[in-house]
């Protein structure tokens, strides 16, 4: 598991950063923080009038860099009651937080306390912010001159990788990774995550020795079991992928990601209602919302992946309500979205509409920032374009189309546009302009399997049987952890698959 993984996206336009900053204590007073990094190595500094306070947050930082968030709560919470201006625990506080709501009201308040802290801590939080809001740009700017201002900082190196992660830019994350692992041999954190770049791009052998890597690291601790067994998961190795979920479950039984793993590889066996009990186990561990609403997700998914869509929405249903009562509208808002989507492939077009207005409202009544609410009706532009391509009516999706193009390229979101490049392929693809299809989808988002599914469908009306196959195999063997896009395209494209071997 990479930090983060257990929170599915609020939206597509949310790209919060997830790591922990590397601190040295400091002063209060510029000189003193200036000293304190030079002393500490060239490290970011951190300001706390409390040494107890720091002790809490170091204990902290360790655990959450061992994917042990909910432990790594309290000592947050600790350092946050010995020091109440300490904006680094607000932060990363925020950053283990189980639920959007939690998230920003310790983002925000990081960000109130900003101006009281060193210049390295500052950038850092405001990187947060900016990604939170979906603002890529700044978010980079930030992450670049923490990096210039800290290069021997291994954490810094890790956040600025993990911005290039998510923007799917794995060289350049990896470089930063690499780095990271440079500058502190025994920084387990890097290694975990640059197994995961190494898997997206299919070089299985690397992530491997990373993954091996970050065993030998920390042998004592679940979460390397568990990011090997995603491998494990993503190379359609499930017994041996359970093996090594069931390792980190034996480490720590409270782990429960591995759960949520587990059960993908019991779905992918066929085995779908072996995979609902796993999620059933995981309900019954979870210590907070983020996990209990996670494995409802799962649930949904397991259903819609078995063709029980109605089954899927009741799922959706108790996730949304777990929310509810927290009155949590982030989360709420993105629980809709799904089950919009679940509705849509229903062919309930008007019902899921509602789902995606309900959702925008939402965000719009809330106290989120205006950067989040913009995001969201640029979202609801997707979200009617692609209900009208499935309605065939193509002039009001190239009309939502054009609207969604407009503000992704206002905004230099990389994410977004390469949404937009979805919409535009889809359009294309239904039309039956076959090369604009390609052209398109080719620039869309390559984690999205349908994507993969897409273009396997625009390459066999070209006639190039050769590459419908190539992306049909790949769709069909994403083998992801549980996801709403794999479960509407996997039995349709593995089908798929099968007659084109045959």
């Amino acid at each position: 598991m990479f930090q983060g993984k257990l929170m599915r996206p609020i939206f597509m336009a949310i790209l919060a950063v997830s790591t922990l900053m590397s601190m040295a204590c400091s002063k209060s007073n510029k000189d003193a923080q200036a000293a304190a990094a030079t002393s500490d190595g060239g490290k970011i500094p951190i300001t706390t009038k409390s040494e107890e306070a720091k002790k809490e947050f170091l204990a902290g930082r360790d655990l959450a860099e061992k994917l042990r968030a909910q432990d790594a709560i309290a000592h947050f919470d600790k350092a946050i009651v010995l020091d109440s201006d300490f904006a680094s625990a607000e932060i990363a506080r925020a950053n283990t937080a189980p639920t959007a709501k939690d998230f920003f009201e310790h983002l925000n308040k990081a960000v109130a306390l900003s101006g009281h802290v060193s210049e390295g801590e500052k950038l850092f939080i405001l990187a947060n912010e900016a990604g939170a809001n979906g603002d890529v740009v700044k978010q980079k700017e930030y992450l670049d001159k923490l990096v210039a201002a800290y290069p021997n900082d291994e954490r810094a190196r890790l956040s600025l990788g993990n911005y290039y992660f998510g923007q799917q830019e794995y060289e350049q994350a990896i470089a930063h990774y690499k780095k990271a692992t440079e500058l502190a041999p025994d920084y387990s954190p890097a290694y975990n995550i640059l197994g995961y770049s190494y898997r997206q791009q299919g070089n299985y052998q690397d992530a491997e020795q990373a993954f091996k890597k970050y065993i030998e690291l920390i042998p004592n601790d679940p979460n390397p079991y568990d990011s090997y067994g995603e491998l494990l998961l993503k190379m359609g190795r499930f017994d041996d992928s359970i093996a090594q979920y069931r390792k980190a479950l034996s480490m720590d039984s409270h782990f429960v990601p591995s759960h949520f793993g587990i059960s993908a590889d019991l779905m992918y066996q066929g085995k779908h209602q072996d995979a609902a009990a796993e999620l059933q186990k995981m309900i019954s561990a979870a210590r907070n919302d983020g996990e209990l609403r996670t494995a409802y997700f799962g649930l949904a998914v397991v259903a819609v992946d078995n063709g029980k869509l109605d089954k899927g929405v009741q799922h959706m249903d108790q996730e949304y309500s777990v929310a509810e009562k927290k009155n949590d509208p982030a989360a709420m808002a993105a629980d809709l979205q799904a089950k919009g989507n679940i509705i849509a492939e229903m062919q309930r077009y008007d019902l899921a509409q509602q789902q995606f207005d309900r959702s925008l409202q939402l965000i719009e009544s809330s106290s989120l920032s205006q950067e989040i609410k913009d995001n969201a009706k640029l979202l609801h532009h997707f979200n009617l374009a692609a209900l009208s391509i499935a309605k065939n009516d193509y002039a009001v999706a190239k009309s939502h189309t054009q609207e969604y193009r407009a503000g992704a390229e206002a905004s230099r979101n990389p994410g977004q546009l390469k949404l937009a490049h979805e919409l535009a392929g889809r359009i294309a693809l239904a039309e039956k302009d076959y090369d604009a299809a390609i052209t398109e989808l080719d620039q869309a988002n390559d984690q999205d399997p349908r994507n993969l599914y897409r273009l396997s469908q625009a390459f066999q009306a070209k006639g190039d049987d050769a590459k419908a196959k190539e992306y049909c195999r790949k769709a069909a063997q994403f083998n992801s952890l549980p996801q709403l896009n794999y479960s509407f395209i996997r039995a349709k494209a593995q089908k798929a698959a099968a007659a084109k071997k045959a």
